[in-house]
């Protein structure tokens, strides 16, 4: 079936010496891989790989056969040309950071426009704003309420975030994080992208990333830890 959509880039992994496997989140169909033949086989071919950088936006008209086998593009071009993304070392950290996050919590090959429409939004905002130091916190945290696993917090004022339940306790039980951990954590729940970005110190998003990735550990299964985050430490710290 043609299909003509929206699709950030996820993963692209060299094949052979001369192909690239894509992995792409699509608006029309959710989480799809792509084959591109002789992808380095010409400098017109070459150019194209531009396309393939970690959470570009791109519009496609693909074939999908929907067989659980490798689709390909017919067409491709930028959706959203990124005017400080790749160029900027701190913005550049965070995407190839995000994707690998992306590339092992989303799994499933279904449609979900909720979820890439708030990638997309959030992606054009990294692009155009300038205070971006708790981005990557905000939209890991945010994930998860579309992969089901979003705290609850409707009991906030309790002093301790057990990691496991999602739940904030009076108590600390055996699960949680402490309670200076827990103070740390209510604040990211409430911040949006352009809070004051100076809320929390480095060391606070170190925790407060030791965190998320914990509790991303826990709630899904054969979870990750990116190989990116050491460089994405020294970015910030």
């Amino acid at each position: 079936m043609l299909v003509k959509t929206k699709a950030i880039v996820i993963s692209s992994l060299k094949y052979q010496e001369k192909s690239l496997i894509v992995k792409c989140y699509t608006q029309s169909d959710g989480l799809k891989s792509y084959f591109v033949q002789n992808a380095f086989a010409t400098k017109k071919n070459l150019q194209k790989t531009a396309y393939f950088q970690p959470l570009t936006i791109l519009e496609i008209e693909a074939n999908h056969k929907n067989k659980g086998t490798l689709e390909h593009f017919k067409e491709i071009k930028l959706a959203t040309p990124y005017q400080s993304i790749y160029s900027n070392i701190v913005k550049s950290s965070i995407v190839i950071f995000l994707s690998e996050m992306l590339h092992h919590c989303i799994q499933e090959e279904e449609k979900n426009d909720d979820l890439f429409t708030f990638l997309e939004t959030a992606l054009i905002w990294l692009d155009t704003h300038d205070e971006i130091s708790n981005f990557h916190l905000i939209l890991v945290l945010e994930v998860t309420k579309f992969l089901g696993f979003y705290p609850d917090d409707s009991e906030s004022f309790f002093n301790f975030f057990d990691k496991n339940e999602g739940i904030f306790l009076p108590f600390q039980g055996i699960n949680c994080i402490n309670e200076q951990e827990t103070v740390l954590f209510k604040k990211l729940i409430h911040l949006k992208f352009d809070s004051n970005q100076k809320i929390f110190t480095g060391v606070d998003r170190q925790i407060l990333l030791k965190i998320l990735l914990e509790y991303y550990s826990i709630h899904l299964d054969g979870f990750k830890k990116p190989k990116s985050l050491e460089v994405l430490k020294e970015v910030f710290f």
